[in-house]
């Protein structure tokens, strides 16, 4: 077996680990449980390909996003290692072969999404696998105290009843002191195991900017510069809006949210990477996972409402280790409008359950029925039928999916999905009824394996292909045999889904934790008065945020905007004293030694009195002599 430092020179061409990969490393092979904090552009993923790559059998990667998974696939790919990820867009035939290959086959890696393990062929062929180690990417996702919170990383831990010795190593690189006793806990850690190293970026530069014009101050910072960046924004109006303001200002930049298709957020990626498109302007869905080391500055267009958010944007930059700014702009309406975002989240529990009921009328769900129903969502359509207010009702949705009652996703150009939910002998009856419905149904029970048990994706083109039957009478035989109840269908469209996780509840029988909403309450307001603290604060800002993060006593960058004022200002009490002293000094003509300056102005301490020194120096207020020990007139 090649030593971890072997593995580490042959496929990635690093001489050495950095500071304290390879003592994550020793603790994997030593098959601890771990927790892996590591700064944003840390090197977290080497921290399980090097160990998997020692050890027998596959490595099972639980990553929160489809581009996340692509893009270490792709990266593993181009040094000869086997992986694989398992995604919404693979039929069910590939994710059957894909699966029976990291079972039989020599898959190294497979990623898979949190909402994947739920799935009955995952836990089926899970059983069967040999997992070396289960890697947790962004695990601060399983806390609800951590800033993205999302449910089915809570099934994570349900792993281990089948593969009990099997390692967990949980990766992040955005966890408070909380959250970080949060996800052991949810992991089922038998013991706390936390490796660190600082999260401190002694070559980022974190700066805020108050203004009455956020547009022109950008603008500002950007004139001349023909360096790679990103400009982050909240929402996709803002998005589209100051990219093209920045275009029309000769700025070469493109825009990027979700709401593009894949094949037009590929492509701008794509040329970003290469630095045919100079800025990115985006939402927070863009950046994760991808490895561009010379971006050399990000701004924030408006204030994310959480220090982990924008600590892990910000650490976007400068990932070659070489100088990089961050800048955020805001004006100091945008405090306010932090304050209305992080308290809509939280409607009136009243409100939040009826639009949980509304939503059952919306769909003619009767009470008691509906689990695992998936129903297209029309969002605008809803809010106007019921007079309800458009964030209102979204928030109130989304605590409903925290609350697990619900299932709320925007799937953009989804695929149909179908599963037969007749037995063999009923589904028989319509082959023989009907030719064209036979065609369908045997292909679909030769390529689907599953389709009795779940909701899979399928693509008409390819049935029509293989059928001879049109795309248009395919659909139309599927929308006839859901009409006699043989079958679920849901066509392909874009839009948003909702699936009943539980069965439908009466309003009687709702209701949300107290964990859930009031204590999550509580810890949104906490953290949006953290961002607020760190707006208005003087103090260093990499200080500040590394103490958000518990890492306390770190020391002054700098290199921010506000060590350098602070080194180029003292007390007006403190300049007034030296002035006065100085000048009294050398009204008597005499040179005066550091050493009794200090004994003389024992109202100011030592260290105080150094840096008054140095700020009358830097000011040309007195000089030193070449050697300064002295303070002489000009």
């Amino acid at each position: 077996m090649n030593t971890a430092l072997e593995i580490l020179q042959k496929y990635w061409g690093y001489q050495s680990f950095r500071k304290k990969q390879d003592v994550i490393i020793e603790a994997v092979l030593q098959k601890q449980d771990v927790l892996a904090l590591l700064p944003t552009g840390g090197g977290k993923s080497i921290c399980y390909q090097v160990p998997a790559l020692a050890m027998e059998g596959t490595c099972l990667v639980i990553s929160p996003l489809i581009a996340l998974m692509q893009d270490q696939v792709q990266q593993l790919k181009k040094r000869g290692i086997k992986a694989v990820a398992i995604t919404s867009a693979m039929s069910p035939r590939e994710i059957d072969i894909q699966l029976d290959n990291a079972i039989y086959g020599n898959t190294k890696f497979l990623y898979v999404s949190p909402e994947r393990l739920k799935s009955r062929i995952f836990k089926v062929r899970f059983k069967k696998m040999n997992i070396s180690l289960i890697a947790i990417d962004e695990a601060h996702c399983i806390s609800e105290w951590g800033y993205d919170f999302r449910p089915a990383y809570l099934d994570i831990c349900e792993l281990k009843s089948s593969k009990p010795n099997t390692p967990f190593l949980a990766l992040t690189a955005t966890a408070t002191p909380e959250v970080v006793i949060d996800i052991q806990e949810k992991l089922g850690f038998k013991k706390q195991n936390v490796i660190f190293d600082s999260f401190e970026r002694t070559n980022i530069a974190y700066n805020t900017s108050q203004s009455n014009n956020k547009t022109n101050r950008i603008l500002e910072f950007l004139k001349n510069r023909t360096e790679s960046g990103i400009v982050y924004c909240k929402t996709r109006k803002n998005v589209k809006n100051l990219a093209l303001t920045l275009r029309d200002n000769g700025v070469n930049c493109a825009f990027y949210h979700g709401g593009l298709n894949a094949k037009s957020r590929s492509e701008i990626q794509e040329k970003w990477i290469k630095n045919e498109i100079q800025i990115i302007v985006c939402t927070n869905a863009f950046g994760m996972g991808i490895d561009k080391p010379d971006v050399r500055f990000v701004l924030h267009y408006d204030i994310p409402e959480t220090l982990e958010a924008y600590f892990q944007e910000a650490g976007r930059a400068g990932r070659d280790e070489q100088f990089a700014q961050t800048e955020l702009f805001y004006e100091p309406v945008d405090i306010e409008k932090l304050q209305e975002s992080v308290q809509s989240k939280f409607p009136p529990a009243e409100q939040i359950k009826r639009t949980y009921s509304a939503l059952g009328n919306h769909f003619q769900l009767a009470y008691g029925s509906g689990k695992d129903e998936v129903f297209a969502f029309d969002m605008l359509e809803f809010c106007d039928k019921y007079k309800f207010e458009l964030i209102t009702t979204y928030n109130s949705l989304r605590l409903l999916q925290l609350a697990q009652f619900i299932s709320l996703s925007d799937e953009f150009n989804s695929p149909s999905r179908i599963q037969f939910i007749v037995s063999n002998t009923e589904l028989y009856q319509f082959q023989v009824r009907d030719e064209d419905c036979n065609k369908i149904i045997q292909f679909l029970l030769r390529t689907h394996m599953g389709i009795f048990d779940d909701l899979l994706a399928i693509n008409e083109k390819k049935i029509a292909s293989y059928t001879g039957l049109s795309e248009k009478t395919i659909t139309q035989k599927l929308e006839y045999l859901e009409q006699n109840n043989a079958i679920k269908y849901i066509a392909n469209r874009k839009g948003t889904f909702i699936t009943y996780t539980v069965e439908r509840l009466t309003e009687e029988n709702l209701s949300l934790p107290a964990a859930l909403y009031h204590k999550r309450k509580i810890s949104a307001n906490k953290k949006m008065d953290a961002v607020i603290h760190y707006l208005n604060a003087t103090d260093c800002s990499s200080k500040l945020l590394l103490a958000y993060f518990g890492q306390e006593n770190a020391p002054d960058c700098g290199i921010c905007a506000r060590c350098k004022q602070s080194k180029t200002s003292i007390s007006k009490h403190l300049k007034e004293d030296l002035m006065d002293y100085v000048k009294k000094s050398f009204s008597q003509n005499q040179e005066l030694e550091i050493g009794l300056i200090i004994s003389e102005l024992k109202q100011h301490n030592k260290d105080e009195i150094l840096s008054g020194i140095r700020w009358l120096l830097d000011h040309s207020l007195a000089l030193s002599d070449p050697l300064g020990k002295k303070i002489m007139k000009p």
